[in-house]
């Protein structure tokens, strides 16, 4: 993803790197607490200057001493990178936790964007989508059924969701959870990991000060006054497209694309798909600007 650079903000270390060339694109990946390398896109770094966030509480950025996760709080750190490379606006993609971050990037900093790119996620977290995650991943295991991953997926987010027999209470904890769940987040969880290079695990950090970050904007859509372009995938259990429909009814100036091989990843399993519907939203915006 290119050298670590860091920035200070109100005394917490921010890293990101940057990779690639051409109109500049903050990328914010999902969790929280998940850290962000999953998100490489070597795809849109070759018509990107894509600019990786470490988001606070993952990666190699400090966790935030008063456990304030709030999205404008993510959202004041990304604008503070923005300054640090010296770019008075930019794209912003992100992905699952980190679509939430973008929207609220629209609402808070709407002069430091060129664009939202909003990847596999939603406009609310709260007890309406994880009832809405509980019923896909229902969907996911009776669709699998010979598949002991998809079983085993099923028997842990319920441990975790829903009986709350299993604790998630650190690193190690956490990462066995979103790793147990993992299968869940594809298409065809199989055919992906069989692809050459291919590693799917997450690295995640568990802060234990994290407070509730309760978060909707459904009835703000309408003030993202940004291009938007919204991307699902047809598979996705816990961003499913219902979401990505109520985001592409709700902002004015949005545009929806269906990757209908994937899940959750569909950076991963759709590749060349996802970077040429990126790639084609850039460069519309960019035309228009030259117009």
């Amino acid at each position: 993803m290119g050298e670590a650079r860091t920035i200070v903000v109100d005394g917490v270390r921010q890293v990101y790197r940057v990779a690639g060339e051409g109109p500049v694109c903050l990328v914010h990946s999902g969790g929280p607490g998940v850290h962000p390398e999953y998100l490489r896109m070597p795809g849109l770094e070759r018509v990107l200057t894509l600019v990786y966030l470490d988001p606070v509480g993952a990666g190699d950025s400090d966790l935030l001493p008063d456990g304030d996760y709030s999205m404008s709080r993510y959202a004041r750190f990304a604008e503070a990178v923005l300054d640090d490379i010296g770019a008075p606006a930019a794209y912003f993609l992100g992905h699952s936790h980190g679509g939430f971050v973008a929207l609220q990037f629209g609402l808070d900093h709407s002069d430091r964007l060129d664009g939202l790119i909003l990847y596999d996620t939603a406009p609310m977290n709260g007890p309406d989508m994880r009832e809405v995650a509980n019923k896909e991943m229902t969907s996911f295991v009776q669709r699998w059924p010979d598949r002991p991953e998809a079983t085993e997926a099923g028997r842990t987010w319920d441990a975790v969701n829903v009986s709350r027999t299993l604790e998630v209470a650190d690193d190690e904890s956490f990462g066995r959870y979103l790793n147990g769940i993992l299968p869940a987040y594809f298409a065809d969880y199989r055919k992906t990991a069989e692809q050459p290079g291919s590693d799917l695990s997450l690295r995640v950090t568990y802060d234990p000060n994290r407070l509730p970050a309760l978060w909707d904007v459904r009835d703000q859509l309408g003030a993202i006054k940004v291009p938007t372009l919204v991307i699902v995938g047809t598979y996705d259990f816990i961003c499913p497209p219902r979401f990505a429909h109520e985001l592409h009814a709700g902002i004015p100036d949005a545009q929806l694309s269906e990757l209908p091989e994937s899940g959750h990843f569909g950076h991963i399993e759709q590749p060349d798909e996802f970077a040429a519907i990126v790639s084609d939203f850039v460069n519309n915006q960019e035309m228009g600007k030259k117009a």
